[in-house]
């Protein structure tokens, strides 16, 4: 190869590496797929009671889920989590968190509440906020059917339990 050839691929070698890594180190926070926690709201509605997850980002990479357990464990330390109720539901939801890039909180609501007003949940509780997984404990007076899905514009995770 001549010189000018080598120095031509040297030069766009380089061009395209600060390119590249000029648009990989100036990627937002969303871009990471996370969403990130900003509210948990509650309501009662004619046959079951709902509690929302309001997120920050898009719903895709969103994966939640619900499940009754015998207790709810904390992620992360594996403590247990003491929370009124008779019966417990578990909802992970992978892609999501309630910190931000920077680490910074970014739900500023309570670790853990009752939610008096709901006929079956008696308590609500952030369980986990670990390896992008977000964790939601619900403590409630009687085993029923659990309905967990999302919602888009804006994000939010949907927890419906049979009252």
């Amino acid at each position: 190869m001549t010189t000018t050839v080598r120095r031509t691929l040297l030069a766009l070698a380089t061009v395209v590496f600060a390119l590249v890594g000029g648009i990989a180190g100036a990627a937002p926070a969303s871009a990471t797929g996370t969403a990130t926690l900003t509210g948990i709201r509650t309501g009662q509605h004619p046959g079951y009671d709902r509690i929302v997850l309001d997120l920050t980002g898009s719903r895709t990479g969103l994966s939640p889920s619900g499940r009754w357990v015998d207790e709810l464990i904390a992620d992360g330390s594996g403590e247990i989590v003491w929370l009124t109720g008779e019966s417990f539901v578990e909802v992970p939801v992978h892609g999501a968190a309630a910190h931000n890039d920077a680490g910074d909180r970014t739900y500023p609501g309570p670790d853990r509440f009752r939610t008096r007003d709901l006929r079956n949940v008696m308590a609500v509780a952030l369980t986990g906020d670990f390896e992008g997984v977000l964790s939601i404990g619900l403590g409630t007076r009687y085993h029923s059917w659990v309905r967990v899905f999302t919602l888009g514009s804006p994000t939010r995770v949907v927890i419906d339990v049979g009252s």
